[in-house]
């Protein structure tokens, strides 16, 4: 007996659907709860997924429009997957050769689930998919990339077959949600039987793999159709960039009205006086157009963790200034040599990590944190390191860095630099570090307040290097100083504690002979 699926109460407000697109045609085998069309309202768009597996029949076409309840199409789950179209052959049919044989499925279905990518983590964002619906892919295949809030992660193929979405990019999903279903097949598809849904047609406009145009071929969605009509702009002169040719809200936003035609030229009866007296205004030019993105789940938390300091902790900055000019002369003397010998650049973060781990063995609060009603102090020290990447700043953890020599420490941030505007950082990489550097000073900052990376207790905020007039034993000099703030959590750490850190940092600094 068939099942009848009608179209699903979607709203209040909303009486009416229209059927944006069939992504199964008649006669076509469906699993439960595999996508069969797109409805679109006046307010969104949906997808109807199979009430039970079987063989689909139709009973509306694309551009319908119907009302809630009604049938819109039924599914057969007596009928065999293996059972033919319901399109009969006409008897002048020409005979067409057989076609290329296509992977023949097993009937498994592979679900694939969000992996666990950390002991912290208990969401992802679906950034891309890199494969697309209905495309075959082998086992380990590379098919979506995901956001957490710490980094982004490849997600691999568990098997060989046709791949099915559940997901939409954008998607917010929980550890253990699924992702997609993975059709398995005995074999992959010859190139002539492994022909994509839809190309592109000289006038720019979607075709499905008949040659022939789909609704969605020039169609505004509901969005688009909004802006469209607010602009004054008719859909047929704007390309679409979406699926099939469907006009997206990114393609309304971009599309301009076309230019008025130039004004009929005024009779040379015109008094001059009066368009003296009566200036037209300047006619503007240029886009005056906005654009909306949403938010990574790395800026989200980015966002959320640094408001959570700021509400949470007793912070406050204190300012000292270093004089730069012994590194400066020292790295002037070395660099080609160190360059040489350890096949890295001598750069001012290992004078500064060096300097800062010697300085929190000297004063431990300041290396130390909270956690609940008890002070950790640490006998290493972990230094993250603030990294502009791409897609937002991140903070990777140099391992024991007192225990490392200027060459190890100079290798270690090259490596940690390239992995993050890369994307490519872990999440060890990222965690448990228990103190901060950041360097603003590559950007040009004078001076900041630079926020605490939670749950450590301070950080350390370089600046840029600034030619000053300094009185040195009573005579002016110039020289490069460069200001120095420490952010701290006054909870765990004292003024006394908090000055003397940055004292002692700067004193190091100035004579790096002593450390070196």
């Amino acid at each position: 007996m068939s099942i009848t699926i009608k179209v699903p109460a979607v709203g209040e407000s909303i009486t009416e659907v229209t059927i944006g697109q069939w992504f199964k045609n008649d006669g076509d085998f469906v699993e439960m709860d595999e996508v069969l069309c797109e409805l679109e309202s006046d307010k969104a768009t949906f997808e109807l997924t199979a009430e039970a597996a079987g063989i689909l029949h139709t009973k509306a076409d694309e551009g319908d429009s119907l009302e809630i309840g009604a049938v819109i199409c039924e599914i057969d789950p007596d009928a065999s997957e293996d059972a033919p179209s319901n399109a009969p052959a006409t008897e002048n049919t020409a005979p067409s050769e057989p076609p290329a044989e296509s992977p023949k499925q097993t009937g498994e279905v592979k679900e694939m689930h969000v992996p666990t990518v950390g002991e912290s983590i208990t969401e992802v964002t679906l950034a891309t998919w890199l494969k697309e619906d209905g495309d075959y892919v082998a086992l380990d295949d590379i098919i979506a990339e995901v956001d957490s809030d710490k980094a982004t992660f490849e997600l691999p193929a568990e098997s060989s077959g046709i791949l099915r979405h559940v997901a939409q990019e954008g998607d917010t999903l929980e550890i253990g949600g699924l992702i997609c279903r993975i059709e398995e097949t005995d074999g992959a598809p010859t190139e002539e039987s492994h022909t994509p849904a839809a190309s592109e047609t000289s006038e720019g406009k979607a075709t499905n793999n008949t040659g022939k145009e789909t609704y969605a071929s020039g169609h505004a969605s509901p969005a688009a159709a909004k802006i469209l009509s607010e602009k004054g702009i008719d859909s047929n002169a704007v390309t679409g960039t979406g699926k099939d040719g469907r006009i997206t809200k990114e393609d309304a936003l971009k599309a301009e009205a076309s230019k008025p035609a130039a004004a009929a030229t005024k009779p040379a009866t015109t008094d001059k006086s009066k368009q003296a007296e009566q200036p037209e205004a300047p006619q503007k030019s240029g886009m005056r157009n906005s654009r909306r993105e949403k938010m990574t789940s790395l800026r989200k938390t980015i966002s959320r963790r640094l408001v959570a300091v700021k509400n949470e902790t007793a912070m406050l900055t204190t300012f000292n200034e270093v004089n730069m000019k012994p590194i400066m002369d020292l790295r002037k003397q070395y660099k080609d040599k160190f360059k040489e010998r350890y096949e890295v650049n001598l750069g001012f973060m290992s004078f500064f990590t060096k300097a800062a781990c010697i300085a929190l063995q000297e004063w431990p609060a300041v290396n130390a944190q909270i956690d609940g009603n008890e002070i950790v102090y640490h006998d290493f020290c972990d230094v993250s390191i603030a990294v502009s990447s791409p897609k937002g700043l991140v903070v990777p953890v140099i391992r024991n860095a007192e225990q490392l020599s200027f060459a190890e420490i100079e290798k270690e941030v090259v490596r940690l630099a390239i992995k993050a505007r890369e994307g490519k950082l872990t999440i060890d990489e990222m965690t448990g570090g228990t103190f901060t550097l950041t360097n603003g000073g590559i950007f040009g900052s004078m001076m900041s307040t630079p926020i605490i990376n939670a749950p450590q207790a301070a950080i350390l905020g370089m600046h840029n290097i600034v030619e000053r007039p300094m009185a040195v034993n009573g005579e002016v000099k110039i020289l490069p100083m460069m200001y120095l703030a420490l952010s701290y959590d006054h909870r765990i750490i004292d003024g006394r504690e908090s000055v003397s850190f940055l004292v002692r940092v700067k004193e190091l600094l100035e004579i790096p002979l002593a450390y070196c």
